[in-house]
């Protein structure tokens, strides 16, 4: 198995230190165990779901899934279904035809290589069809297999409004935040970000009013008058 390399630390004044640790302090308080919250019973229905996701909401998402995996909640499952029977159970999700065509090709990987199981390492998991580094971290994540960031538009968006991160591509937004983010708290981190730009540090309105870190974000006075 490949050695994963641990993340380098940033040094920070302790004054930035003591404010990070207090947001995901609070974080935490609010929800501990934060999970994804699309639909899934194993580590196979996971990384379908994820892979799926791509460019879609988890609700129309798991809108499909929930059929879908009624029938075909294994790799041989899936590939009884083919691509033409799996079409129809995803065709109101985005990409859908490149999708079925990924997650069959999947399927057919998984149980040539390694025995119907999806692989927990790394390299082998986001080589996979319709997965990459952002699927991969995703799964390796929610499954608290190693800690990691995908960085998505949500998390994007908080760790700049939060000065978690200055980064201009998503890669080096997670590097950032694998860098600052407290140890204890890595694990987490993904979820917590994703939530919060989700329902509280929304886009175009941030509800600022509802935010529990507001006073600890040094971007508020943008959107508070």
């Amino acid at each position: 198995m490949p050695v994963r390399k641990t993340p380098v630390r940033k040094r920070l004044k302790p004054a930035e230190q003591a404010r990070i640790a207090e947001l995901f302090d609070r974080f935490e308080r609010e929800e501990t165990d934060p999970r994804t919250e699309l639909d899934y019973d194993s580590p196979y229905t996971l990384v379908v779901a994820v892979a799926l996701s791509a460019q879609a909401t988890d609700v129309s998402v798991n809108k499909a899934t929930a059929r879908l995996f009624s029938v075909a909640d294994t790799p041989d499952k899936m590939l009884a279904l083919g691509e033409a029977g799996l079409k129809p159970f995803i065709s109101s999700i985005g990409l859908y035809n490149m999708k079925a065509r990924n997650v069959i090709r999947m399927a057919e990987i998984l149980l040539a290589d390694y025995g119907g199981e999806v692989p927990m390492v790394r390299e082998q998991l986001q080589a996979l069809p319709g997965v990459g580094r952002k699927t991969a971290s995703v799964v390796l994540n929610e499954l608290r297999i190693e800690p990691a960031i995908a960085v998505d538009t949500h998390v994007f968006r908080v760790s700049h409004r939060l000065g978690l991160s200055t980064g201009k591509t998503p890669d080096k937004v997670e590097a950032d935040l694998m860098a600052v983010v407290p140890e204890p708290y890595l694990t987490r981190a993904h979820h917590w970000l994703i939530l919060h730009g989700r329902y509280t540090c929304v886009a175009r309105r941030p509800k600022c009013e509802a935010c529990l870190v507001a006073d600890l974000c040094p971007s508020r006075h943008l959107f508070v008058h």
